[in-house]
């Protein structure tokens, strides 16, 4: 145990170091297509209109007939339907747009699928001429959430697709590699099948969602073959496509893993305390070759099965990490493979605790026991360092473990896992005291001798003999002593089945175990379908950069300057949760606003938080919320642009959050126009 201490340590030293190190010196990268730029710009006025518009992201995105949208201010399409990279570069998209085009504002409505396979989406406007009042809702139009229902089934799917890759390769390689006779006890064998059947059945529910979540419609279009085929195409649905392949060959090797492996178990070997010493040297020697020579034919097999499975799980891998964030971005060659590890160790060890909590009621040797505890710390220690690279890759900064849903998810998930990690730490002594325990019955069955007779068949005799005699004298008393017999088989059945203290402490802390690990890989979920940290910053920025010409034309339109003040508290005890928020807003007309907000503490002190949003909303016109990006210009003092395009009585929302409990959103009215 001293020796387990030692090696923990040193491992985690050097994974601190490891995380310092990384996280210190992190650069750009991006993973979910971000908007870098548009012609025209947005929130623009162009003198005459033009011909077509057209997007640059910041990697490769996938296109359908409705990827990009241009409405005018009826809210009739004004583009010809034919979105299309320009000159085959994947990271753009134009539409043309039909000619003579009226003067007024324009709504471009954009959605797409990025090279990580997570759809993207927004909206924004232009100008011909000069701006004008628009009945088109940009945040009804823009797309760029999917429908609740839609986004929770497939969210579901995915996580269920998670476990059940981890439950059929974790038990496949538990038998392999642990515990050959686990192949013929039937809890395996549904724990196998259970894997199989849910991982078939998860993906083909992936591939009917796809197309609603790409494109935020019901469920009812789950069942179109249209959205199917056009699911297909892309990467992922080829991605889902060869797992169902994949999956019947996994069929194949689970029939050969049961049939193979749970008919061909060697015998158990003679007790050395009772095989008779040999004789001399060559009899020990042929002894031992009899032994190898019954061995040989399931070791050859599980060698065997173990390289097909090796082969068939990594495949089956490759289908989710060539489809999501580790397939862009940064060190793209390095980050496959780590994913793949990543993926396959959390398979190891969560399917190799189900099988754990199986096999400890069916009579799994101490030894084996002992094997996958040194197996599973190795397979840790695989988790941890690939996970540390994987955090660097998509975090980029310190910062964003807080200031990102990112970065906060994946706080989660390490908590998870060092709850994990010390539920692991009190299997492994129970697993000490297992192999203490099971060794002392039998030292002690060696040492009573065959004289010693069982108690408890010296109850089954006496009961034999009691109802021998009652059945001659009274059936009814017979009766009563066949129940009460029956009562002490149950019993006796069911302390079989529990075992010693020490096999069930250590059943009920891997029971708690794998419940951490479910946890964990629903996280982990939730992780693939949020934007990485450094994306998360570079969508901030992208707005400030390719608003900058707007930005700038609202500060040299003439008009006045109006200045709102929203007190706020969010009710928490921090200093920041009381205070006031003053919105600037010039020059109050349709079109661009240069828009300044600031925050001050009870005191009168500059004050920051950990989340603020600004949003403009016109309830007449069911228009909005029109949310505004706002970059921080030093403590407490944030900038923007919004874009207003009707005259009416504005909503001006200010939501402060001060913690991660405490938020309240603070609101007033801004009339624009005459």
């Amino acid at each position: 145990m001293t020796g387990a201490r030692r090696r923990l340590g040193a491992l985690l030293a050097v994974l601190v170091a490891a995380l310092g190190l990384v996280l210190g010196g992190a650069t750009a990268a991006s993973a979910h297509a971000t908007l870098e730029g548009t012609d025209p710009e947005r929130g623009s006025v162009v003198a005459t209109a033009p011909a077509a518009v057209t997007l640059t992201f910041s990697e490769g995105v996938s296109l359908s007939a409705d990827s990009v949208r241009v409405l005018d201010p009826q809210g009739n399409a004004v583009d010809d339907g034919k979105p299309e990279h320009v000159d085959g570069r994947s990271a753009t998209a134009r539409v043309g747009l039909r000619s003579g085009l009226a003067n007024g504002t324009y709504t471009v409505a954009w959605r797409a699928v990025s090279e990580d396979s997570h759809p993207v989406g927004g909206a924004f406007t232009f100008s011909v001429g000069a701006p004008s009042d628009t009945s088109v809702n940009a945040a009804a139009v823009q797309g760029a959430k999917a429908d609740g229902a839609v986004a929770f089934a497939y969210g579901t799917a995915r996580t269920v697709a998670y476990v059940a890759f981890a439950l059929l390769a974790g038990a496949a390689a538990f038998v392999v590699a642990v515990w050959p006779g686990g192949a013929a006890v039937r809890g395996v064998q549904r724990l196998l099948m259970t894997g199989w059947v849910a991982l078939l059945l998860s993906t083909v529910a992936v591939l009917m969602l796809r197309g609603p979540y790409e494109r935020g419609t019901g469920l009812g279009q789950s069942f179109d073959l249209s959205l199917v085929r056009a699911t297909l195409d892309e990467r992922i649905g080829t991605a889902l496509a060869a797992r169902l392949l994949l999956l019947a060959a996994a069929g194949v090797f689970l029939s050969l893993l049961v049939g193979q492996l749970g008919v061909q178990q060697p015998k158990p070997a003679a007790d050395p305390g009772t095989e008779p010493e040999p004789e001399d040297e060559e009899e020990a020697e042929l002894r031992r070759l009899e032994r190898a020579a019954a061995e040989r034919p399931q070791r050859d097999t599980r060698l065997g099965l173990g390289l097909a499975g090796l082969v068939l799980a990594l495949a089956l891998t490759a289908t989710w990490v060539g489809a999501d964030h580790s397939s862009v971005g940064i060190q793209v060659p390095l980050a496959l493979p780590t994913a793949a590890l990543h993926l396959l160790a959390m398979a190891g060890w969560l399917g190799g605790l189900a099988v754990l909590a199986v096999g400890l009621r069916h009579g799994l040797p101490a030894a084996a026991v002992d094997r996958f505890s040194k197996l599973a710390f190795w397979l840790v220690a695989v988790l941890v360092v690939t996970g540390v690279y994987q955090s660097w890759r998509g975090l980029g900064s310190w910062s964003a473990l807080v200031d990102t849903e990112y970065g906060r998810l994946l706080l989660i998930k390490v908590g998870c896992v060092a709850a994990m990690l010390g539920v692991a730490w009190i299997s492994r002594a129970w697993t000490a005291r297992l192999r203490t325990s099971d060794e002392t019955p039998a030292t002690a069955g060696d040492a009573a001798g065959a004289g010693d007779a069982d108690p408890q068949d010296d109850d089954a005799r006496e009961d034999d003999a009691r109802e021998d005699d009652a059945r001659d004298d009274a059936p009814e008393r017979a009766a009563q002593l066949a129940r009460q017999r029956a009562l002490r088989e149950r019993a006796r059945g069911e302390r079989t089945a529990v075992g010693s203290p020490a096999r069930a402490g250590l059943r009920r802390s891997v029971v708690v175990e794998t419940a951490v690990a479910v946890l964990v890989l629903v996280v982990t979920t939730m992780l693939t379908n949020s934007p990485p940290g450094r994306v998360a910053q570079a969508v901030a920025d992208a707005p400030a950069t390719a608003g900058t010409g707007a930005g700038a034309g609202a500060s040299a339109v003439p008009g006045r300057t109006e200045e709102l003040k929203l007190p706020y508290d969010t009710g928490g005890r921090t200093a920041n949760a009381k205070g006031t928020a003053v919105v600037t807003v010039n020059p109050v007309a349709t079109g661009p606003n240069a828009v300044t907000l600031k925050l001050t503490d009870s005191a009168g002190q500059p004050a920051d938080v950990p989340e603020l949003e600004l949003a403009f909303t016109l309830p007449d016109r069911d228009l909005g919320p029109l949310p505004v990006t706002l970059q921080a210009q030093g403590t407490g003092s944030w900038t923007g642009t919004a874009q207003l395009p009707l005259n009416g009585v504005w909503v001006v929302s200010v939501t402060v959050r001060s913690s991660d409990i405490d938020q309240v959103t603070a609101t007033q009215q801004l009339k624009v126009g005459p």
